[in-house]
């Protein structure tokens, strides 16, 4: 099954560093990250799990749990978490599920659904595309996805301003612009007419191009 985005993300149940989860469950009603790695004690993949760990209470305030992955046993997780916190000061209190039977990586496209054998011997090279961040809604559509190569550390700062649009334009029916910040202006898409956008935006709005309409970011609701 080919994953993009509008698709139900896969479920399944597997173990994690919190012990076991079936992940639609463990979704709830909220929003999720789950953001992979290729392999246990590698150094950018470290470097992302620690800084991760220090937005755990940014993501909460957006209603929105996260979740690590790694190609390896739940023990072998366990063990890197220690050397993680050491180097990044940030303590993973998330769960990283052990994915040592490949099972979710193939699941969401990160490895050929016909591959063979177990995360044993298995290197960070072997797993190079298990590099991928989907951002999953309440109802459990994928509603992006960031996939990056092994040797580029991800820039968690964006999944978070991502995940802030994402929230926005749903709940108010907005666009963002390029480079959008929280609190900047929006943009009313094509789809809403100049007689629907009146009785939405009383206030008016400044017409760059007739299909480019800026309006100042609506009240924002998770």
């Amino acid at each position: 099954m080919t994953l993009s985005i509008g698709s139900t993300a896969p479920d399944f149940t597997a173990d994690t560093t919190q012990g076991k989860i079936n992940f639609h469950e463990w979704i709830g009603d909220g929003w999720a990250i789950l953001f992979s790695h290729p392999k246990a004690f590698t150094p950018v993949c470290t470097t992302e799990l620690g800084y991760m760990a220090g937005l755990k209470d940014e993501f909460a305030k957006r209603n929105t749990k996260i979740i690590g992955l790694s190609v390896d046993s739940t023990k072998d997780n366990a063990d890197w978490l220690p050397d993680i916190e050491e180097v990044s000061g940030n303590k993973v209190d998330y769960p990283v599920i052990g994915d040592s039977d490949l099972n979710v990586a193939k699941l969401y496209n990160m490895l050929p659904a016909d591959e063979s054998g177990t995360a044993e011997g298995r290197t960070a090279a072997n797993n190079a595309t298990v590099r991928t961040v989907y951002i999953i809604g309440p109802d459990k559509k994928i509603r992006a996805m960031l996939l990056y190569p092994m040797s580029t550390g991800r820039n968690f700062d964006e999944v978070l301003r991502l995940l802030d649009s994402v929230q926005l334009t749903e709940n108010q029916g907005v666009a963002t612009p390029v480079n959008w910040q929280q609190g900047d202006d929006c943009i009313i898409p094509p789809s809403v007419s100049d007689e629907e956008a009146k009785a939405k935006y009383p206030g008016g709005w400044d017409t760059k191009k007739p299909y480019l309409r800026v309006i100042p970011q609506p009240e924002t609701a998770n």
